[in-house]
């Protein structure tokens, strides 16, 4: 008899305290995951984080990871060896496999995170740049007596800039009490702060936008970037000759916002963008704003159906115009 059949199989024994564990796997695991692209162009190339988790029931001491490591392993590699178009396909997949592999598990869940490069051209001198942003992918599998059922999560975080509107107008009424002293009339003033947008101070922004939905359901990624980007003053830019500055300045001064427009306007364009999504589809939108003049961070957020943001923004739509 061999050494490796008289060891027992101590995963396999009875825990000494009978308790249901939630998750139980491996984090941090880096691979590289190539999302192919329509057309012919060149895929794109993503340093991926993994977390892969299952759940253990209470007559099991452990989860057999020492055992399934490599099996694990290999149902990544095997996933990220093929070219995919959706990083939550990928996600979604590997958690079926998990759930077959784990044959004492109800439900696996599998995430990734990447940082993914946004091509930009700045506004003036149109000189190409590049700024990342966060993308991230969820899928959980549960096991039901006939099938097994997947939710998936799709999102991305988004950097910009944004502008206090209180301070801004804190500073135009400071202007205006100026310009009256030198003699500018009423009429001349108006037309100057329409032109030149009074200073503010400003905040480095984070946009973040996750949708979660069913599994046979498309979300794409590059809509939520767009939402995100545009649902803050301005955006970011790595590189700005002096007529960017200005510009991006001009910009985010033209278009003050506090953190809870932000996300208001998040929600707004995601029900614009996404008409197709169902009504159950789960919505949490966050905004952290890092504040120039504080030691704190601004945040607001909002976790809501797709059904209910429809709603509450239909009903604003009608108390408007009566």
């Amino acid at each position: 008899m061999s050494i490796s059949t008289q060891l027992p199989d101590v995963q396999a024994s009875s825990p000494d305290i009978r308790i249901n564990l939630t998750r139980v796997g491996v984090k941090n695991i880096r691979k590289l995951v190539e999302v192919a692209r329509a057309g012919g162009k060149r895929p794109i190339i993503l340093i991926s984080d993994f977390y892969i988790f299952v759940d253990l029931p209470s007559d099991i001491k452990g989860a057999n990871l020492s055992r399934n490591f490599e099996a694990m392993y290999e149902v990544l590699e095997e996933a990220v060896n093929t070219p995919i178009y959706e990083v939550e396909e990928l996600c979604s997949e590997v958690a079926k496999r998990l759930l077959l592999l784990h044959e004492y598990a109800t439900t696996a869940e599998v995430g990734m995170k990447s940082e993914y490069m946004l091509k930009r051209k700045t506004p003036v001198m149109k000189i190409s740049c590049q700024e990342p942003a966060i993308i991230h992918a969820e899928a959980r599998a549960y096991r039901t007596p006939s099938k097994v059922q997947i939710k998936k999560v799709i999102g991305a975080e988004v950097s910009g800039m944004t502008t206090c509107p209180c301070a801004q107008e804190l500073m135009k009424e400071r202007a205006v009490e100026e310009l009256t002293k030198l003699g500018m009339g009423k009429e001349e003033i108006e037309a100057f702060l329409r032109v030149v947008p009074m200073p503010a101070h400003n905040q480095r922004g984070r946009g973040i936008i996750t949708i979660e939905v069913e599994d046979a359901i498309k979300v794409p990624m590059d809509k939520i970037i767009r939402i995100i980007e545009r649902s803050m003053s301005a955006k970011t830019y790595e590189i700005l000759k002096r007529p960017d500055e200005a510009k991006v300045v001009e910009m985010a001064h033209k278009k003050p916002m506090f953190v809870e427009d932000c996300v208001r306007e998040m929600a707004k364009r995601v029900v614009e963008s996404f008409t197709e999504l169902p009504d159950d589809s789960i919505i949490t939108i966050r905004q952290i704003n890092e504040e120039s003049i504080h030691q704190h961070d601004a945040v607001a957020e909002r976790v809501a159906l797709m059904g209910d943001l429809r709603r509450e923004l239909a009903m604003g739509n009608e108390e408007m115009k009566r």
